[in-house]
């Protein structure tokens, strides 16, 4: 900064974002927040504008998954900040660090009824680490830095954060000597050590387990080289999530994916690194873990303590958490059932080979389209080991963590929060423009941000959009069928032709109906990304979520056969 010059609320603002490594940021422009849009261009920070708020935040999600930093979006005053309350709503849910900075109407404005003028700041309270409206000017620069160590979860959850400024805030001037350079400085994040003693502990009850287990989650993202130490120490078998999908190769001898079920339900242990026991973990339930004591590791108490309480919980950064374990590990026990790990490994084995094998060749649903499986066995064929692939709907959803394997993978998350594919899709694509992107989404996830695709064209953001066009809203479709005497209503679309509308929008489109066709077309979209490919898809058939019961929803649990269990548990 300027040391003698006083520089306005909105050059106060650029400056700590450059100063901490933003080189974009996306958004929607307003008169509320030109003051920073001015001041971003100027300073050279790429904006990356879009056609809707909530897809800025999305991108701004997706930017800070694939890069472990912060993601910044900028939204106007009004239905600026509004549209952006799932997204952001998303990200917290999803622990994500996504700075949102809005604007709303001058001070002396306030409480009169200005334009777009609502409380925004107790709107986004609900869904963010923290929601504030900021009008002192001298206190800009300590408020920007509570605002980043709040979304990066400095001593605690990461998450998302929303900060505004009234427009006559942005233009005041700030005396310099109010802009100290502690509040500018990009500061490395906190990497907490375990406790020496408890690291003994846990390694004790690891040497005692006959059948242990390690689930992940988002935490664990930066610990993935310790991860497969402790999985070789430990002769543990392994399961990722959709948070943390690869981690550990494939090919790794603990990896036992395809099932999942029996060895949740046959652990004696499970060690939790960076993972919140919500619906995809059964809460952590007796009823699914049965027979398990847990390890949880985390450096956040909601992946830490929420639902279920550790044998030994390791309060600390996961990566050096789990390189103390594996020191402390020197040798896999003698009490380890080899049999039963050996026998999931290779069950695992047939099941998944199995099924990759059937993906090519999956039979067409009884309205003669193709079964959605054939889209996955083209993309073996077509994606190269870094791709990041991106996955978006309902039913399609489930087709592809089944379907898909890729080291880098995002998805709609436990929000369940359909409309992020294209958004995430761009946001991946921007960032690593050399690798390819492909985004698999159903037809009505892809609506809710299909004008995305205008911003892709627009940034020349290479990604490849695979719509699996069934014409419903399937998952709820099947579930009104199967469960409420065939009365289907409201789930149903029309055979939209959305190769056309890419077409329009400038970008390559093609209509895919034969699957012979599906592979050659991959690699010319690829080409000529960006581009979207229409694959008209059977609804007729069943995915496992559908077929397991996530799409009527049971009481207890989210999945029939471990609500079953809860039931017999509670009863």
């Amino acid at each position: 900064m300027n040391a003698s010059k006083a520089q306005t609320v909105a050059e106060v603002i650029v400056e700590f974002l450059v100063r901490h490594g933003i080189d974009r940021v996306f958004g929607l422009q307003g008169g509320h927040i030109q003051p920073i849009w001015d001041q971003l261009a100027q300073r050279g920070v790429r904006i990356v504008d879009v056609r809707d708020e909530g897809a800025a935040v999305h991108m701004a999600h997706a930017h800070a998954v694939l890069t472990g930093g912060v993601g910044v979006a900028c939204a106007t005053a009004g239905p600026g900040v509004t549209n952006c309350v799932t997204a952001m709503a998303n990200a917290q849910l999803e622990r994500v660090p996504v700075l949102l900075i809005g604007g709303c109407a001058p001070v002396p404005q306030d409480d009169l009824g200005p334009l777009q003028g609502i409380d925004h700041a107790s709107i986004m309270k609900p869904v963010t680490r923290q929601s504030r409206t900021l009008r002192v000017p001298g206190n800009v620069a300590r408020d920007l830095d509570k605002a980043w160590s709040a979304a990066t979860g400095d001593g605690a959850t990461p998450g998302p954060v929303y900060i505004e400024f009234p427009t006559d805030v942005l233009r005041a001037p700030v005396p310099p000597r109010l802009v100290l350079e502690e509040y500018l400085r990009s500061k490395p994040q906190r990497r907490i050590p375990p406790e020496p003693q408890e690291v003994q502990r846990a390694a004790r009850v690891i040497e005692a387990a006959r059948r242990p287990l390690v689930v992940t989650g988002r935490g664990a993202q930066a610990a993935a080289a310790e991860l497969v130490e402790v999985l070789d120490r430990s002769g543990a078998v392994y399961l990722d999530t959709q948070e943390s999908r690869g981690l550990v190769p494939p090919g790794h001898a603990s990896v036992v994916g395809a099932m999942r079920g029996r060895a949740m339900q046959e652990a004696d242990l499970v060690i939790v690194v960076g993972r919140k026991l919500d619906y995809q973990m059964g809460y952590g339930s007796p009823a699914v873990l049965p027979n398990a004591k847990l390890i949880r590791i985390a450096d956040n108490w909601e992946e830490l303590r929420e639902n279920r309480r550790g044998e030994v919980e390791l309060f600390a950064h996961p990566a050096l958490a789990l390189a103390a374990l594996a020191a402390a590990l020197p040798r896999q026990s003698e009490r380890l059932d080899r049999d039963w790990t050996a026998a999931l490994r290779a069950e695992h084995l047939r099941r998944s080979s199995k099924h990759v094998e059937s993906l090519a060749s999956a039979p067409a649903g009884k309205d003669g389209h193709m079964h959605p499986n054939r889209i996955f066995g083209a993309l073996r064929q077509v994606l190269r080991p870094d791709a990041i692939a991106i996955a978006d709907g309902g039913d399609i959803l489930s087709f592809a963590r089944m379907g898909l394997e890729v080291r880098t993978y995002l998805d709609a998350g436990t929000f369940g929060c359909l409309g992020v594919g294209v958004p995430f899709g761009v946001a991946a694509a921007l960032l690593f423009p050399g690798r390819q992107v492909v985004v698999i989404s159903g037809d009505g996830a892809f609506g809710i941000n299909a004008m995305e695709i205008d911003s892709a064209k627009r940034h020349g953001a290479k990604a490849v959009f695979i719509i699996a066009n069934n014409a419903a809203w399937n998952i709820e479709r099947l579930d009104q069928e199967m469960n409420y005497g065939g009365r289907v209503v409201g789930t149903t679309l029309a055979w939209s032709d959305y190769a056309g509308m890419a077409r329009a929008f400038g970008l390559h489109g093609e209509r895919v109906t034969d699957p012979a066709r599906l592979p050659a077309a991959l690699e010319e979209a690829f080409a000529k990304a960006p581009a979207l490919l229409d694959v008209v898809v059977t609804q007729h058939a069943l995915s496992s979520d559908a077929g397991k019961g996530l799409g009527w929803v049971p009481d207890y649990q989210a999945l029939t056969a471990w609500d079953d269990a809860e039931r017999r548990r509670r009863e």
